[in-house]
Formats: structure tokens, sequence, C-alpha cells
């Protein structure tokens, strides 16, 4: 597969400028990979799990406290309690793009949904490879807008070239502003760069690249976010929560590596936020 390959709309996947993006700056974003309606369906299906209530190992929302990440937390691996999630993980637009970016047979690794309410902390700069410990190499995210994603509402923001850098060693978060406890700051003469996004669009991005999200300051405007994280065949070792499956679905064990956990420790509540 190349990077020209036709997706079903005629144009191509993966444009080539967006390789080159991908290889010099660790990211790049595919506007409108998924349409409208489809994003509705997801959004839907997210609001109707969070009215359910608690499902053990995935979420626990929280409808009295004062946080609203307690109120909306994130859902972690909704893939295996939940079919549509499921099908959004192994999408074949997600696979064709990241055969390109991987060069190789892609396995999932992890799926998760970001409500990120009104008022919400956001997640201070870190390093995907930092919780999964993908050896050797590292994963890819693939990032699905789920809103109209913006500085106002806590869009993503990202450190071009920290992809080619190796883990830092995180600092303690201000727990303010971030739910969860890593910190990495921007190396010497790097910066933020804000990554705004229409729903549909996917931001693909490398899992050394440091990145992270400000508040969501807006009143009226939730950002939500549905994310996979996927490595490559060639992958020897991951972290255990991490349980790797082929594009089509089966189980694809892989032999555990040290020091992996979940994406983002977070910080025990100490009261209200």
């Amino acid at each position: 597969m190349t990077a020209t390959d036709i997706g079903a709309a005629g144009a191509p996947i993966l444009p080539e400028a967006g390789l080159r993006q991908f290889g010099e700056e660790g990211f790049t974003v595919v506007r409108g990979l998924f349409g409208y309606d489809e994003i509705d369906r997801l959004r839907e299906r997210f609001t109707a799990l969070h009215a359910a209530g608690p499902v053990a190992g995935h979420f626990e929302p929280r409808p009295r406290e004062s946080d609203p990440l307690r109120v909306y937390p994130r859902v972690m691996q909704p893939h295996e309690i939940d079919e549509l999630s499921l099908r959004v993980l192994l999408d074949p637009r997600l696979r064709g793009v990241l055969e390109v970016l991987l060069g190789e047979e892609v396995l999932a690794a992890q799926s998760m949904f970001y409500f990120k309410p009104p008022g919400a902390r956001g997640q201070a700069l870190h390093q995907d490879n930092f919780y999964l410990r993908v050896e050797p190499g590292t994963c890819v995210a693939a990032w699905i807008a789920c809103d109209v994603i913006d500085r106002d509402n806590g869009g993503l923001e990202v450190v071009p070239g920290t992809h080619a850098m190796e883990l830092f060693c995180p600092e303690v978060a201000d727990e303010e502003v971030s739910f969860a406890r890593e910190y990495v700051a921007p190396p010497a003469g790097l910066a933020t760069v804000p990554v705004d996004m229409e729903p549909g669009d996917v931001l693909f991005f490398n899992g050394s690249l440091v990145h992270g999200s400000q508040p969501n300051g807006t009143q009226d405007r939730f950002r939500r976010s549905f994310i996979g994280h996927y490595v490559g065949r060639s992958a020897e070792r991951i972290g255990a929560y991490y349980r790797t499956l082929s594009m089509r679905g089966d189980r694809v064990p892989l032999p555990e590596s040290e020091g992996a956990g979940p994406c983002g420790s977070e910080f025990t509540p100490s009261g209200p936020h």
C-alpha cells in the first residue's frame, strides 16, 4: 500500500504531504475520514452508555460530584463492551492509513473515549509510549474528533519533532489544570502547536510525540473524542493492560513489557475541582 491509495470518496487516504509531515514532525491530520453521520452515531452511543451507568473496569460516572471529569469520566477499552466501538477501532480506513505510517501489518492495542465536558481539566503534555511501552519501536494513535475542537474547548497541542526523541522522565503535573499526573516540558527550542479539528477528522501521531491539552474553558461545549492506539506486527512486547487484536478482531497476545499502565495515571481525587 502506498500513501496515494484511493479512499472511498476517490481521494487519497493519506496524501504524500501527510506522510512527509508524519515523518518530519511526528503527526498528521486526515480531514473528514469519518462522515458526520458516523460521528453522530458514535456520540449517541456514548451518551447512551453514560446514561446506563458504570461498567466495571471501563468507566465509573459519579453524577453527584462537582468535578466534571468525575461526572463524565473517560471510557477505557470501550471496544470490549460495545460493538460500534470495536468497529471504529478496526475500521478499514484507519487500517489503510496506519499501514502506510507503520509500513507493516497493524495490531490494535487500546481504545478510549473522552467526553471532556465544559469546565473539565485537560491532560498535561506527555508521551503515549511512556504508558504502552511498546518494544521495539513505538505505538501510533488515531485520535478521532467527535466535536468541533479548538483552543477554547481544550483541543490537543503537539510538540513537533519530539517523536524522534527518547521517552522523557516526566515531572508531576499541576492538578488544577490536568487530570493526569505526568508532565513532560517541551524540550529547549521546541514549542506546542494547537491542532484544531472538525468532527470526523483524525489526528495520527507517533507514540513518542509530546502532546496534551488545556482545560475546556467553555460553558456549553463538550470536546468528545475517540482514540485508538496501534502497533506494528513486528512489536515484540507491550504492557499487559493492552490486549492486542489483529485488524480482523482476532486476539494476538504479545509478551509483557515492564513499566506500563493505562494511558495517563490519574490524580487521586482530593476534593472538588
